[in-house]
């Protein structure tokens, strides 16, 4: 979820250069090799499905342990403890893990990445895409956790309810619109938590449930409504002023051989699928990428009957969102060319795990599901953040794309004779 008002620009730059890993090396005008970027890409995917087939092989034959997501939501209303592990599950719901030992996980990872970054030790990335706005960004959509969950938990006792929502929209694209400090923070906080979490509530039973559709697609449809809302409210706020980064420089590269460029792109497009699994929560980190997957493989080990909402599918979804993500990078790689960006993280928190839940985990769901949520997505993105007009962040556009990629894409797969 990127900060730009023109699709072409959609990396908001740190003040001192652009994300490295946005950068084309092999130079400028020059989009990545097809053969480098799916050769990484694809790399990547075995990588993750080798690693989920192994979590899928010791979690049937290890005793289960902890507990499990039946109940855990009316726990919440009388139990402190199962409350707080309800917030940290909301941290990772969006990418359908809905686990509290992953969210610590992406924590750990991102923080760990930061210190790396403040050691300028290159290895770990950059964290909201070098803008150098990592803690308010955490901060703000902390925030507007919180509140969500103290306004709208005491539901809860009826099931699950869409308390995440706001953790990954407005509350941290207002930071990267308009910088850091409290007043951005908190007022991105309320203004996403008053927004998008009642709007999901109705949006699920009055769009989703009559169309026969996954609740992430009233979620998602509510980000978006609810981002456009809260932008409308910030540009009338006088204590808010949209930051200004200045444009980033491309490092100077030597030349390199067309076999170093094959290899340089095949790392590059690895590093960007593991970025995929915490695009959505304006991390965009490699580190906290992996480390998500490891943490919430190892909450499946421990009990698969906590991850993914019970449904003991993890294993599938992991496998179908690095697909969706290869797929897309490799798709779309052009306009990642010269610093660009594609929404290729779309489907990977919407159209292929809601394809793996509404089919069972069948070929079907994770495949075509995948394949299709990279096709529609990214595209879709771009075209409706072109549209937006200063000072409402493209996130808007990017929820409104998973929405409606996954409203076509799941209905087209139940047409499938296999």
């Amino acid at each position: 979820m990127m900060n730009s008002f023109a699709a072409d620009n959609a990396v908001p730059q740190s003040e001192n250069s652009s994300e490295p890993s946005h950068v084309s090396s092999a130079g400028p005008g020059v989009e990545r090799s097809t053969a480098g970027t799916a050769l990484g890409a694809f790399g990547m995917v075995a990588v993750v499905g080798i690693f989920a087939l192994l979590v899928h092989m010791l979690a049937n034959r290890l005793p289960r342990s902890g507990p499990g997501y039946a109940g855990w939501a009316q726990e919440t209303i009388d139990s402190p403890l199962a409350a707080l592990r309800w917030f940290f599950g909301d941290m990772t719901e969006p990418l359908f893990y809905k686990s509290d030992l992953a969210a610590l996980g992406l924590l750990a990872g991102a923080a760990a990445a930061w210190w790396a970054g403040r050691k300028s030790v290159k290895w770990a990335g950059t964290l909201s895409y070098g803008s150098g706005l990592w803690p308010w960004v955490l901060a703000s959509a902390s925030l507007s956790l919180v509140l969500s969950n103290l306004v709208f938990g005491w539901v809860l006792d009826d099931g699950w309810q869409p308390t995440f929502v706001p953790f990954v929209c407005a509350a941290p694209a207002m930071v990267l619109l308009y910088g850091a400090g409290w007043r951005t923070c908190i007022t991105g906080a309320v203004l996403g938590a008053i927004t998008t979490t009642p709007l999901a509530m109705l949006f699920i039973p009055a769009v989703s449930a009559p169309l026969g559709l996954p609740a992430v697609v009233a979620s998602v449809l509510a980000m978006s409504v609810g981002s456009v809302i809260s932008f409308l409210v910030a540009r009338r706020l006088p204590w808010l002023v949209l930051r200004e980064p200045r444009p980033g420089t491309q490092p100077k590269r030597p030349p390199s051989s067309p076999n170093r460029n094959v290899f340089g792109d095949a790392g590059w497009a690895a590093r960007r699928v593991l970025k995929d699994f915490t695009e959505t929560h304006f991390f965009a980190n490699e580190l906290a990428g992996a480390c998500v997957i490891v943490a919430v493989a190892a909450a499946f080990v421990l009990n698969p009957g906590l991850p993914s909402y019970g449904t003991g599918l993890l294993p599938h979804i992991l496998f179908a969102q690095a697909l969706t993500s290869a797929v897309g990078i490799t798709l779309w790689r052009s306009w990642y060319s010269d610093g660009g960006w594609a929404a290729t993280y779309a489907s990977v928190v919407s159209v292929a795990p809601a394809a793996v839940l509404a089919f069972g985990g069948s070929w079907t769901g994770m495949v075509g599901g995948a394949v299709l949520g990279a096709v529609l997505a990214p595209p879709l993105a771009r075209a409706i953040s072109a549209w937006l007009p200063v000072g409402f962040h493209p996130v808007i556009g990017n929820t409104a794309a998973m929405g409606i990629s996954t409203a076509v894409a799941l209905p087209v797969l139940g047409l499938l004779p296999f």
